[in-house]
């Protein structure tokens, strides 16, 4: 008897969803900004980063999934700034999946999204550099805010979760494998 991974009930749950209004240009905008200013503070923990996205100055990157498109440039400073709607990609990377349940799985079990890459090869060998080796020290961070022990403790209770998410899913991708007749 095969048996069906949790998910796919959330994900016919999320078909069945009406298609939501699209937000207005100001706000994705401002999201994009919000976004870019996130990136910009991870990027200023790691100066090799920095360094190797300097050498990329003006350098176009556009990221896309389903509708949803965001496109930054390298800024000589060795950080992101959003780029002009009229500007051409140097690098194009396209999440292939469409299910952001299959995404959000992949990355519980600690690997990337599929994703498909056209343009600059230096360039993407950059962001996947980037992708594998730059972390945001969220706990520095909230350690700024709350202080040390909380930071500390609400950091691994987040962990706790997060290991007890990846071994649920890894069980269940597991049993759903065997059940299929594939080798895990």
């Amino acid at each position: 008897m095969a048996t069906q991974s949790p998910f796919s009930m959330f994900e016919g749950f999320l078909k069945a969803l009406p298609t939501p209004p699209v937000p207005p240009a100001w706000m994705v905008e401002e999201s994009h900004r919000r976004v870019v200013l996130l990136l910009n503070h991870v990027l200023q923990q790691e100066p090799q980063a920095m360094e190797r996205l300097a050498r990329q100055k003006g350098r176009v990157i556009l990221s896309q999934w389903r509708d949803f498109t965001f496109k930054v440039q390298a800024t000589p400073a060795g950080l992101l700034d959003l780029a002009g709607p009229d500007t051409t990609a140097d690098l194009t990377l396209v999440i292939t999946d469409e299910s952001p349940l299959a995404i959000a799985q992949a990355m519980m079990q600690g690997d990337k999204p599929k994703v498909r890459i056209e343009g600059d090869v230096q360039l993407a060998a950059e962001i996947n550099w980037l992708a594998d080796h730059v972390r945001w020290d969220v706990e520095e961070d909230l350690s700024r805010i709350l202080g040390d022990a909380p930071a500390h403790l609400l950091m691994q209770t987040g962990r706790t979760f997060a290991q007890a998410l990846q071994q649920f899913v890894g069980k269940r991708t597991a049993s759903s494998d065997a059940a299929s007749g594939t080798a895990a």
